[in-house]
């Protein structure tokens, strides 16, 4: 190795010997032509090898690493969940059942719930781990297994929450484009356009002020329909910028989610639409912090109580205001790398028809 200002880096590499460690007797199966996305995926443990997949597994590692320290200067304490879980969070029509012994278990939607026992005891705390959705849904958004970053914190309003969300969405991307930047160049991203995405506040509406917004914007949507991709979109465009949507009718939201004072129709809750047509990249609210109130949400869910008990528990046995969310890290990857689809966000995705490798 010899200095030369004229090198990339400065510095130039002499070559004495090529000594190959080992040759394929055949041709290698990704040549340099256009291959379909089925061929890819069938390839995908070989596919990760080429550049643009190099790059992104690379804004992949530094989004994760800017989560963990992102959460270590705000004074959190990093914790884990179980996979294996018998309540579910997120609906009853995406758990992927299991036997665990002769009894009912599902696969962790979210470790939310027991994220919200820990921050009993810790004050802060976040993980990062896998979710499953047995969702039917072949979308570019996308995955039955996926990875989210998942907080909870004691004594955090609503207000609170989105501040904390705001400063970790601006704070990934910041080191992304100082950690990334050559991989960023290999995916020709306009890192300008993403810089100036999280520069200044990100944008608020209330739900019906978003229902509004996308109906204008051509997208059918009445009050009380949930975010589909189009109106996310619509969503999306009209501001350029990342968008909380927040104050959805409590119908449509979970049951943990604590309603609003002034409206008991709404709840203190918010979805972060992220810019350019990459949907929702974190869903959070207050969550409900009384044994009474809780008990009720169960109860107009139709949830039973037996399974929750220890969730119930937490507010029976001493709870205070707490607030939390979830960010999903391929669907902030595939922003970041401004990739069309989520399944090149993760080195092996699993979709509705993908098992392979």
């Amino acid at each position: 190795v010899r200095a030369d200002p004229r090198a990339p880096g400065g510095y130039e590499l002499l070559l004495k010997k090529i000594a190959p460690v080992q040759i394929p007797k055949e041709q290698f199966p990704i040549a340099l032509k256009e291959h379909g996305v089925g061929f890819l995926m069938d390839h995908r443990h070989l596919w990760i090898r080429m550049r643009r997949q190099f790059a992104i597994l690379r804004v992949r590692d530094a989004v994760l690493w800017a989560i963990r320290e992102f959460f270590k200067r705000e004074g959190f304490v990093a914790t884990e969940c179980p996979i294996i879980v018998g309540t579910q969070v997120e609906g009853t029509t995406t758990l992927f059942p299991l036997d665990y012994f002769g009894e009912p278990a599902y696969l962790s939607q979210s470790g939310q719930l027991y994220l919200e026992a820990t921050c009993m005891a810790l004050g802060k705390v976040y993980w990062i781990g896998p979710a499953f959705r047995a969702e039917k849904s072949k979308t570019r958004r996308h995955l039955t297994e996926f990875w989210m970053a998942e907080a909870e914190m004691a004594y955090f309003d609503h207000e609170d929450n989105l501040a904390l969300q705001e400063r970790l969405v601006r704070y990934i991307v910041e080191y992304v484009v100082s950690e990334r930047n050559r991989e960023l160049e290999i995916l020709e991203r306009d890192v300008e356009t993403l810089t100036r995405e999280v520069e200044g506040p990100f944008a608020r509406v209330t739900y019906g002020e978003a229902v509004e917004i996308v109906n204008a914007a051509g997208v059918p949507m009445e009050y009380g329909d949930d975010f589909g991709a189009p109106a996310e979109d619509a969503l999306s465009h009209h501001f350029g910028r990342p968008v909380f949507v927040e104050r959805f009718p409590a119908r449509i939201k979970p049951f943990y989610m604590k309603r609003a004072p002034d409206d008991p129709s709404v709840v203190l809750g918010a979805d972060l639409i992220a810019p350019e047509g990459y949907g929702e990249i974190i869903g959070g609210s207050q969550r409900v912090d009384t044994e009474e109130e809780l008990l009720r949400q169960l109860d107009e869910y139709r949830l039973p109580r037996e399974p929750y008990r220890w969730y119930i528990d937490l507010r029976r046995w001493g709870s205070v205001p707490h607030s939390g969310f979830g960010l999903g890290v391929e669907r902030t990857v595939a922003w970041i790398c401004g990739i069309k689809h989520i399944r090149e966000a993760i080195p092996f995705p699993r979709m509705l028809d993908r098992l392979y490798p």
